[in-house]
């Protein structure tokens, strides 16, 4: 398969919805795996969808998710001209200066381009031979492939996949708890993690539930991934807190962890006895899990210990704690 030419066409509305971003991943897949280059296509050519820095926000998306394109980013409204003039190849105003095509309208009385129009225009401009994109698009497929051939040209192949819906088989809400890119990245999973739940994902023919679990299993494993150094700067926290970050499921609960150790907690803890040998053994210079298998074997309150360090019952493994803390923080803390 030669020449193969796709393009990921988002209207700018904001953040990535995640059903968009499946496509933008299949879409970089297919070319790459055809050596085939993709056009990155803004879609504004509904001025009442169009969001205040919406095109900017799909860029900074892509950017994060990993996906390139090869041509564009190209704003269908600024080939309004064009679209205009291929109207009029196909058929004439009305009365009231709208021009139709059958009973869907490709220019509005004020002469601007309607979405079917525009996109039919600019695959045919484009050279576009594959059309891939979700399963709600397919009943634009045979009015878009009739007006690239009455412009004399050959319509690209039309490939629909299934739609990423909610757990609840509705339409992606915040209410499932991640329906945009911006919300996955609130939510602290790691771009990798989305990206290789998207790939998972392929083509899907039939319409997918989104799975969460998946997703954070996956977020775990990217973690673990990262260099002490990548880690803590994706954190914002000095290499040093790194051992603390270590069992966090997403960076939200790992900025978290490192609050715990950072930010000296204002609760005081009554177990002197458990806080006395803990000094002793931080002064001894014994290694943090050492530290803690002493503790243990002399029945001493670890829970104490965690709440003086941290002012937390849970969070990062206590010998992570111990490690990530200067001597005399953790003296200070016991006190």
């Amino acid at each position: 398969m030669s020449n193969v030419r796709v393009r990921f066409a988002p209207s700018p509305t904001g953040s990535l919805h995640l059903g968009n971003a499946l496509g933008a991943v299949a879409n970089r897949r297919f070319a790459d795996e055809h050596g085939g280059a993709l056009l990155l296509r803004i879609d504004d050519t509904d001025p009442a969808r169009n969001a205040p820095g919406g095109a900017e926000a799909i860029v900074e998306d892509l950017g994060w998710l990993g996906v390139g394109w090869d041509e564009g980013p190209v704003r269908q409204s600024e080939r309004f001209v064009r679209h205009r003039e291929a109207a009029h190849l196909i058929g004439e105003p009305d009365s009231e200066g709208a021009l139709r095509f059958g009973r869907t309208t490709l220019l509005r009385p004020d002469s601007t381009p309607t979405y079917q129009l525009a996109s039919a225009v600019d695959d045919l401009d484009f050279g576009i031979t594959h059309v891939i994109r979700g399963s709600d698009h397919r009943p634009n497929a045979a009015l878009q492939a009739s007006l690239i051939r009455a412009l004399g040209g050959e319509p690209p192949e039309y490939v629909h996949h299934g739609l990423l819906l909610g757990e609840d088989g509705r339409k992606l809400s915040k209410r499932h708890g991640a329906a945009s890119l911006a919300d996955l990245r609130e939510a602290g999973f790691p771009a990798e993690a989305v990206r290789a739940y998207l790939e998972e994902l392929g083509l899907p023919r039939h319409d997918v539930h989104l799975d969460l679990a998946r997703l954070r299993r996956l977020s775990t494993e990217a973690l673990a991934a990262l260099s002490d150094e990548e880690l803590a700067a994706r954190v914002g926290v000095p290499v040093s807190v790194a051992p603390v970050l270590r069992g966090a499921r997403d960076l939200a609960e790992a900025r978290a962890y490192a609050a715990q150790v950072l930010e000296p907690p204002a609760a005081r803890v009554d177990a002197p006895e458990t806080l006395a040998r803990f000094r002793e053994l931080v002064e001894s210079g014994l290694e943090p899990k050492a530290v803690v298998r002493e503790l243990k074997a002399v029945g001493g309150d670890l829970k104490a210990v965690r709440l003086a360090l941290t002012g937390a019952e849970r969070g990062p493994e206590l010998a992570a704690v111990i490690a990530a803390l200067p001597r005399d923080e953790l003296l200070r803390r016991a006190t």
